[in-house]
């Protein structure tokens, strides 16, 4: 089985798996994995205006838990026919099956931030076979489309969009250069996500984050992108025409009025694989990306899509 991947204390996240089915997704979360191609949402299943909509693609059997459990660790896992969340958010629901960024979803009641599920979803054994032909890229859609079903039918969720000019940040290179160390193709790293063999394959990589720490092995630079979106709240753009696969560690001191992702768990005792407290005169993460990747932020202006929140209710529990 893959492992759980955690999120607010720390997550492994596999960037590229080459395995030939298992994926565990943060968030994307990302997560994810999270995670985490970003494709616009509206580019995901996207029909032309003159042929109807095909059915959207639905899980086979459902079960939909309340989760109790009274700590902050939360993940999405994919395996051969199944679908399952642990201690999931439907806000976080809703931004991994659309594709975006957790402040991207708007309006809505108080409890889809607060109310966790576990969820176990099985897809038919047409539907396992039908997505094994598919691509890893075009795999992760289809499944998304899936949730989306369940999100429709079980929490009878309605959705409008629309897009807003927003300040976003460009990622660019910096003056002196990157200062990101780049993968090598067959590397191999210890203690990186297993496939559904048990083993670790090259080409397979991670993140790590938490508490003002941020690692990286082996990951494409949306990976980074994706996850520097969370923690600052606003969309980053990647203008960095880096396209290989890097390692890297960035370590800041979080800034508690920005998303919290990256922050740790609020409360509670740290558990024995939380990262160390980040250094309260340590640099902000604007000047550590430019110190220690090589990369700078910069604030722009530019169209941010955002999903509406028109109706969703409690999922009956079975």
């Amino acid at each position: 089985m893959i492992p759980k991947y955690r999120f607010a204390r720390w997550a492994a996240v596999a960037s590229a798996l080459s395995s030939r089915w298992g994926q565990s997704i943060p968030f994307a979360i990302f997560a994810g994995i999270v995670v985490f191609g970003l494709v616009p949402a509206s580019q995901i299943g996207a029909q032309s205006a003159q042929t109807a909509p095909a059915p959207s693609p639905s899980f086979e059997v459902t079960s939909i838990k309340p989760n109790r459990a009274g700590d902050m660790r939360f993940g999405i896992m994919m395996r051969p026919g199944r679908f399952t969340t642990s201690g999931i958010t439907t806000r976080f629901l809703i931004a991994y099956a659309y594709k975006v960024k957790d402040f991207q979803v708007s309006g809505g009641p108080s409890w889809i931030n607060s109310d966790r599920y576990d969820i176990d979803a099985k897809e038919d054994d047409s539907m396992v076979a039908e997505l094994d032909k598919l691509p890893p890229e075009e795999r992760g859609d289809q499944i998304r489309l899936m949730v989306r079903s369940l999100l429709a039918d079980r929490f009878k969720l309605s959705l409008s969009h629309t897009t807003k000019e927003l300040p976003v940040y460009a990622l660019v290179v910096a003056k002196n250069g990157p200062k990101l160390h780049e993968a090598k193709p067959d590397e191999t790293y210890p203690d990186a996500p297993k496939g559904p063999d048990g083993r670790v394959h090259s080409g397979m990589g991670m993140m790590r984050f938490g508490g003002g720490q941020l690692t990286g092995q082996g990951v494409p630079m949306e990976n980074l992108v994706h996850m520097l979106s969370q923690q600052l709240g606003r969309d980053v753009l990647d203008q960095t025409g880096l396209k290989g696969k890097y390692d890297f560690t960035l370590q800041w001191t979080p800034d508690q009025s920005q998303g919290a992702m990256m922050q740790g768990p609020g409360g509670g005792t740290p558990g024995p694989d939380s990262p160390p407290p980040p250094d309260p005169n340590g640099p902000s993460i604007f000047t550590a990306i430019q110190e220690q990747l090589g990369l700078k932020l910069e604030s722009t202006k530019g169209p941010v899509e955002i999903l509406v929140i028109d109706h969703v209710e409690k999922p009956s529990e079975n």
